[in-house]
């Protein structure tokens, strides 16, 4: 489509964006993409992706997310470089990773990619990975860390953590690393141990996220996809669009599930046992498709993408097409609305807030980039009942976003922490909120 090479990448993003600005007409109820059973409308093909990013501002003097009624938030920690991702240990000590995307080599990205990383940059994205793990301890419960230490440093894009014994692992953008740990470390020194490699490359979506089984034996990745929808080839695909399953004793790994396109947080269920996993789902097709989704993963099953979404919604995009696939494609269990970007899930077991939270799961929508009206920007809540989703979403924490348009913070990790709290990483605020009930 643009083929001049006076059209530079920045120019192409302000054009996004000023032809998402002139956008107009009716729009589709957002609701009609949230719940268990959503409504979709009908593909709309777009010949220029809509950007209407809400740039990143940073949270101005004292100001803090807006809690819901029944609820208080206050600052955890502070001043962090772009912390993305969260673990709480068992004695307490909450770990935050500080990390952005790995650099591209210059000749690996088309001029939508050059573009879109504008739009990233606008989005807060654009500072370098600190490639660390930073520490904090509040021993009293007070809401105020009283250590502040590296944990981990010199790391390749460090996201996922998770802790089996004696042995830290770590999701770095090319693989899974295991670190010896001792109980009431601070800090933990050398270069790990590679456990299993992890497909890397373009990174389109680099992030990796990490759970441990129940029992300790195994450990689960998530992998997102290299592209939107495939459109450099599926051999850049191989291996992504999925969650891997890691033997911790011999790194043996194996596809556990497929067909998801960018999943990001991971949990078990509590009265089912079950993993469960938070997707975003597919661009351009129309700020009201495909809506981002909560649900279960089964054993060697497959959700669609690139070939359908939404089950066997299929997208036509995809080439060749595979009907044989999109026939299994496994239906999700819960719409979370479109481009919402759920990046954190946590399940609500043990926390101290109110009943209202008791049984369901906590999810961090990071935002939209190209969604009219935008979407997301919060903290919310989907009640279960009998270890499913039932009803429509709680707003949780609100206010990310200022009157004008901009982002004072975007939720990502959220966690329980060990008094019962939640505790929400924001990237764009550097910050960690903490949620208790209203006092």
């Amino acid at each position: 489509m643009f083929r001049s090479s006076s059209f530079t990448p920045f120019a192409l993003a302000l054009t996004l964006v000023a032809l998402a600005a002139c956008s107009g007409g009716s729009r589709i109820p957002f609701e009609r993409g949230v719940g268990p059973d959503p409504a979709l409308p009908p593909a709309q093909r777009e010949r220029i992706p809509i950007v209407h990013i809400a740039p990143a501002k940073g949270w101005p003097g004292v100001a803090t997310p807006v809690p819901a009624a029944g609820l208080q938030v206050t600052r955890f920690a502070g001043d962090l470089v772009h912390p993305r991702w969260i673990h709480v240990l068992p004695k307490g000590d909450v770990l935050i990773a500080e990390s952005n995307a790995p650099p591209k080599p210059e000749g690996s990205k088309s001029l939508k990619e050059k573009a879109m990383g504008v739009v990233m940059k606008m989005a807060g994205a654009g500072v370098p990975s600190a490639n660390r793990i930073t520490l904090l301890r509040d021993v009293d419960g007070d809401g105020v860390p009283e250590t502040r230490s590296v944990f981990l440093e010199n790391l390749n894009s460090p996201f996922g953590m998770a802790l089996v014994g004696n042995d830290f692992y770590v999701a770095n953008a090319d693989g899974v690393v295991r670190f010896p740990y001792v109980t009431g470390a601070t800090r933990i020194e050398g270069t790990g141990t590679k456990l299993a490699d992890l497909p890397a490359g373009r990174n389109h979506h680099w992030t990796k996220s990490l759970i441990a089984s129940r029992d300790g034996a195994r450990l689960y990745a998530t992998v997102g996809s290299n592209s939107n929808i495939a459109e450099h080839g599926l051999e850049e695909e191989e291996g992504r669009a999925a969650i891997w399953e890691i033997d911790v004793k011999t790194g043996a790994k194996r596809l556990f599930a497929t067909g998801l396109r960018n999943p990001n947080g991971m949990g078990w269920e509590p009265t089912t046992g079950a993993l469960w996993t938070v997707v975003n789902e597919r661009d351009e097709l129309g700020s009201d498709l495909v809506p981002d989704f909560l649900t279960s993963v089964r054993d060697g099953a497959f959700y669609g993408w690139p070939y359908s979404y939404y089950g066997a919604n299929v997208d036509v995009r995809a080439q060749p097409q595979r009907p044989e696939l999109v026939a299994k494609a496994i239906k999700p269990d819960y719409a979370l609305g479109t481009h919402v970007a759920p990046l954190g899930m946590a399940f609500a077991e043990g926390n101290a807030l109110p009943a209202t939270y008791a049984s369901g799961a906590f999810i961090g929508e990071h935002g939209s980039w190209n969604r009219h009206p935008r979407a997301g920007y919060a903290v919310v809540f989907v009640p279960f009942i009998a270890g499913k989703p039932t009803g429509m979403p709680l707003t949780v924490l609100s206010g990310f976003l200022s009157p004008e348009g901009d982002a004072y913070g975007r939720p990502v990790g959220v966690a329980i922490d060990r008094r019962g709290a939640l505790l929400v990483v924001d990237d764009v605020g550097g910050a960690v909120w903490r949620v208790t009930a209203a006092k």
